[in-house]
């Protein structure tokens, strides 16, 4: 169970209604063990995939080709492009290989997402959209 809670002078309250019926769940003078972390910026969230959707509509047809016409491998190549991946190994390739990390709330933090925005960011810009100005780019993000 996990719940979105706000810190106030009275304790911790469950900031959605959602989060208010599970923890009606919880029964009183039980003990229970808590993992708290700052709850990620969700506007931010969804502007890292208004970014992504943004700059695979800008994407000439050879560049999405190349892509598979498939956003998700796009997403993930730009992820590890940016240096936000995990480097395993391939048995069957016999070569490492590197994976993009998790952009999951639980996986990562406020601060290193907006890290991986801005490498992102500054990928598509000054790697992938060549063809395009920067102020375009922001032109059609708006868009989004």
């Amino acid at each position: 169970m996990k719940l979105k809670l706000l810190n106030t002078d009275g304790g911790l309250k469950p900031m959605y209604d959602d989060d208010y019926e599970e923890k009606k769940k919880l029964k009183r003078g039980q003990v229970y063990v808590a993992s708290i972390s700052v709850f990620r910026n969700v506007g931010l969230h969804r502007k890292y995939f208004s970014l992504i959707n943004c700059a695979w509509e800008y994407l000439t047809e050879p560049q999405q080709e190349f892509y598979h016409k498939n956003k998700e491998y796009f997403r993930k190549s730009l992820e590890v492009s940016a240096g936000y991946c995990d480097t395993i190994y391939n048995h069957k390739l016999k070569t490492f290989v590197d994976i993009p990390k998790s952009v999951a709330f639980d996986k990562m933090d406020e601060s290193e997402f907006q890290d991986l925005y801005r490498d992102v960011k500054y990928i598509i810009n000054n790697i992938i959209l060549t063809h395009i100005s920067e102020d375009e780019f922001e032109r059609g993000l708006a868009n989004f």
